[in-house]
C-alpha cells in the first residue's frame, strides 16, 4: 500500500510540475502565443534577448485525463528557425567567449541547416516513460509536422538525447530530469521539390498522435511580417 501511495505521490507531483512548466513559459499551445515571422536576414540581437526568442519560437500542450489526474502527454517543443538560431549564437558565443570568426563560422553552419530542414527541439513527459520514447518502433505516440494546407510530414531523423546536460538544460530550460528529450528533423521538401510546408500556410505545427489521443502544437504566421520561404535567406557576414 505504501508503495502504492508513493506512487501516486510522485505521479502528482509530476503533474503539478508539467502545469508549472506550462504556466512559466506561457500556457498552452494557441493561447496568447505570439505569431512568428519566417524572414530570414541580418538580426542585431544581444545575449539578453535569447529568452524572449526562445518563449517566441516554444510552445507547450497537455493531453492529461482529469478523472484520474494522469498526465498522458506533456510537450514541450521549441521550433528551431533561422530567427532562433541567430539568437541562440549570440548567446553562444558570448558564454563561450567566441572569437568573431568562431561566431561567424557557428553561425553559417547552423543557418545553412534551415535550407534543408525545419528542426524542433522537444522535451515530453508521460505517464509510461517507455510508451514516450519516441525513437522505439513500440512507441505509443508518432510525431508528424503538419500546416492549414493539409501537409503532413514524417520526420527524417529522430535524436534522443539519453542525458540532457548544461547546455540542454540552460538553452532550453524546461528541460527536467521528469522529461525525455529529442531533437526532430522534418524534411524542408519532398522528393518531387515541392515545401513540406506550404509557402502561403497561415500556420505549421507538430501533431503527436496515438491510441490514447492526440495534440497539436501551432506557431501562426504573421502575415503582415516580411516571409521567406523557410530558409532561404543568405547568411550575412560580420
Amino acid at each position: 500500500m505504501q508503495v502504492v501511495a508513493s506512487l501516486g505521490m510522485k505521479r502528482r507531483a509530476a503533474f503539478v510540475m508539467a502545469a508549472g512548466i506550462l504556466m512559466t513559459l506561457g500556457g498552452s499551445s494557441g493561447c496568447g502565443d505570439p505569431k512568428v515571422a519566417m524572414g530570414t536576414g541580418t538580426r542585431e540581437y544581444v545575449a539578453s534577448d535569447y529568452p524572449q526568442v526562445l518563449k517566441r519560437w516554444t510552445r507547450n500542450a497537455s493531453l492529461i485525463v482529469l478523472s484520474e489526474l494522469d498526465d498522458l502527454l506533456t510537450v514541450t517543443a521549441t521550433y528551431q528557425s533561422w530567427d532562433f538560431r541567430w539568437a541562440y549564437v549570440i548567446r553562444y558565443a558570448q558564454d563561450f567567449r567566441l572569437t568573431v570568426d568562431q561566431r561567424r563560422t557557428l553561425l553559417e553552419t547552423t543557418l545553412n541547416e534551415t535550407r534543408e530542414t525545419h528542426s524542433f527541439y522537444i522535451a515530453l513527459y508521460g505517464s509510461n516513460r517507455r510508451w514516450t520514447d519516441l525513437t522505439k518502433p513500440n512507441s505509443a505516440w508518432i510525431v508528424r509536422l503538419i500546416d492549414d494546407q493539409g501537409n503532413e510530414t514524417a520526420p527524417v531523423n529522430i535524436e534522443a538525447i539519453p542525458k540532457p546536460g548544461a547546455l540542454e538544460r540552460t538553452y532550453f530550460p524546461y528541460t527536467t530530469v521528469w522529461r525525455q528529450a529529442f531533437r526532430i528533423k522534418f524534411p524542408r521538401y519532398y522528393g518531387n521539390g515541392r515545401p513540406s510546408i506550404a509557402p502561403d500556410a497561415k500556420w505549421f505545427g507538430l501533431r503527436f498522435a496515438g491510441a490514447e489521443g492526440n495534440e497539436e502544437l501551432h506557431w501562426d504566421i504573421d502575415p503582415n511580417a516580411p516571409q521567406a520561404a523557410f530558409g532561404d535567406g543568405h547568411v550575412v557576414k560580420f
